[in-house]
């Protein structure tokens, strides 16, 4: 009888090959034979999952996103209940600073992604840029309800401060890619934001 083969399984082995080699060293070496090599398949396998390279790099950041937003979700369930909105708005922007292993794999991934799609059509093509829209999205309720049930004068508005806060999280994780700052620093800065954007007195 046929050994039953796991297609799912498969695609996901060279998801994660493809990243260990843009993790080593960065996409622009990502080519569909290193990703094979790195797999340890023929370039015929790795061809049969995905036609091209756009296509398998996509595909990357998607799984990067779930396992992002996996992380997330386990930091959360981890804080004592109930959350406060400062403390919920922390743990989600934590995740957009790359404090270990996983979490700059993703945000060097995605970050080069980025830098790439601004001269190569194929990868501009992918809608890549609807995991950010989705997160602004739900910070943006987040902090909407915060505003709404504080009993201080908040004058911010939701959906600009929410962009503030994914830009600045943002910017200091590339700053702690390429090694401007340690981790550590850019947590006390986006904490001492957040301090002042939840003081009860504004």
């Amino acid at each position: 009888m046929p050994k039953r083969v796991d297609h799912g399984q498969r695609r996901a082995h060279i998801i994660e090959a493809l990243v260990r080699v843009a993790a080593a060293e960065g996409l622009h070496a990502v080519t569909m034979r290193a990703v094979a090599a790195e797999a340890g398949m023929s370039l015929n396998l790795v061809q049969y999952y995905f036609d091209t390279k756009a296509q398998l790099m996509h595909a990357a950041l998607e799984r990067l996103e779930q396992q992002s937003h996996a992380r997330w979700s386990a930091r959360l369930a981890r804080l004592p209940q109930p959350v406060t909105p400062q403390v919920f708005v922390e743990t989600f922007l934590a995740e957009a600073l790359p404090t270990d292993e996983e979490s700059r794999a993703f945000h060097l991934v995605w970050t080069s992604y980025a830098v790439l799609a601004m001269t190569d059509p194929e990868l501009a093509a992918q809608p890549f840029v609807e995991g950010p829209n989705r997160l602004e999205r739900q910070l943006t309720a987040v902090l909407q309800q915060a505003r709404d049930e504080s009993a201080a004068d908040r004058s911010w508005d939701a959906a600009t401060e929410a962009a503030h806060l994914l830009t600045l999280a943002h910017g200091l994780g590339t700053s702690v890619l390429v090694g401007q700052r340690g981790a550590e620093a850019a947590t006390r800065i986006l904490h001492a934001h957040l301090d002042r954007l939840f003081d009860p007195g504004e």
